[in-house]
């Protein structure tokens, strides 16, 4: 009687489950979604899905790293989007900030459309999440192409795109019963500065968007990004926060009225790279204005792996309440980075980057820019995240003390 045939051992690799067996009888195996992984040998054929192998290999679940602090996505991100039938917003709706009053997060946004130029939106969020009221029409721009300089050397500028210039990355401060925004001005060209706006509490939540004139408070020539103001006066002066690397730089002003566009602060903009450091060893920038915690200031910064300069990451940090120069504590890991499909599908790929944060029924809401393109929002309950962060938290940046 002649031998009988040796039966090849078949493993079929789906996104539910691994059934191994021969092809008269198969078991079936069920494993999570997103963690499936098989090993084979040098001997492995691979053809139309199915993995031939002589021997079946023990399974092997993957699973992602958990870091002691993260922030939680909502389920509803991204919270704004693009709108294509609406001209001035129909490319990308990105990088917003926020603040809270009377029980509703106001949120503005970078917004580019049809003509290139970069203008802020407008939406409201009773819970911090859900969108209750969207503006159909941008609520602030800052048109410099007519007044470029076009004596300037033009300059390689990338930033979300709107190569036409207008107003990006929106900081919102409530400060008082005044709203303050800065935000970085560009005029297309070759200048690239921070400028600084405000309009009063109550016109703002009532909608009448009447702004003040906005000033430029950096020099001409150079290219500035991430300046903050902070929500409360320390020492009875105003704070603006302009540089984080390699040292903490912050300028004291009696009256933000000093800064009338012809007196500017002197920042650092190198961001050197830090080799002591693994994740954020290339600091990029403070991402909202500071919040006011019984700990310290907390500090939500972006930073790159100088090794890996393609994702954005976010941290946090802790400073100190009196001398925000110094810092307290900062975060092992990052808080949030870029895995969702939002976040790596736009116009950049691998960035979160946040503008804004809240704090609401003492949930802390983090509201950031994903790819470029969409507006996201993530959560964490805030005296845990400040706790777990103050345990985790390991080196302080060198720090230094500037005045106007």
């Amino acid at each position: 009687m002649a031998a009988s045939k040796k039966k090849k051992i078949i493993s079929i690799r789906t996104s539910k489950k691994i059934i191994t067996g021969d092809k008269k009888k198969k078991k079936a195996k069920i494993v999570p979604k997103k963690a499936i992984a098989i090993r084979v040998s040098k001997k492995t054929k691979i053809a139309n899905n199915k993995t031939f192998a002589k021997k079946p290999k023990k399974l092997k679940i993957l699973k992602k790293k958990k870091f002691p602090i993260e922030l939680e996505r909502a389920v509803r991100n991204p919270i704004i989007e693009p709108e294509n039938n609406i001209s001035w917003e129909s490319k990308a709706t990105f990088n917003p900030s926020a603040i809270y009053h009377d029980g509703k997060v106001h949120i503005v946004y970078r917004a580019i459309g049809d003509s290139d130029n970069s203008v802020i939106g407008y939406a409201m969020s009773k819970d911090g999440i859900k969108i209750s009221e969207r503006f159909h029409f941008p609520i602030y721009g800052h048109y410099m192409r007519a007044n470029r300089d076009v004596s300037l050397p033009a300059i390689s500028y990338i930033s979300g795109g709107g190569w036409g210039g207008g107003c990006e990355d929106p900081r919102l401060t409530l400060l008082g019963d005044r709203v303050y925004m800065l935000y970085t001005a560009f005029d297309g060209w070759g200048s690239v500065r921070i400028a600084l706006t405000s309009i009063s509490l109550n016109d703002f939540v009532s909608r009448r968007f009447k702004w003040k004139e906005p000033v430029l408070i950096s020099p001409p020539g150079e290219i500035h990004k991430n300046w903050v103001l902070f929500p409360e006066k320390i020492g009875g002066k105003y704070a603006i926060m302009h540089s984080f690397a390699p040292k903490i730089l912050i300028n004291y002003f009696d009256n933000l009225n000093d800064l009338d566009g012809k007196k500017f602060i002197k920042s650092n903009n190198k961001r050197p790279i830090d080799t002591t450091r693994t994740w954020d060893s290339w600091f990029r920038g403070v991402g909202p204005s500071p919040i006011k915690t019984k700990y310290g200031w907390l500090v939500i910064y972006h930073a790159m792996d100088h090794r890996n300069p393609d994702r954005y990451r976010i941290g946090a940090m802790i400073l100190d309440l009196k001398n925000p120069t110094k810092v307290l504590y900062r975060s092992k890991e990052p808080i949030l980075e870029p895995d969702e499909w939002y976040e790596n599908e736009g116009y950049k790929s691998g960035v979160v980057y946040t503008c804004g944060a809240v704090v609401k029924d003492g949930e802390l809401f983090v509201y950031y820019g994903g790819a470029d393109k969409v507006t996201c929002v993530a959560t964490a309950n805030l005296d845990k995240f400040l706790e777990e962060l103050i345990n985790s938290s390991n080196s302080k940046l060198k720090t230094k003390k500037s005045k106007a």
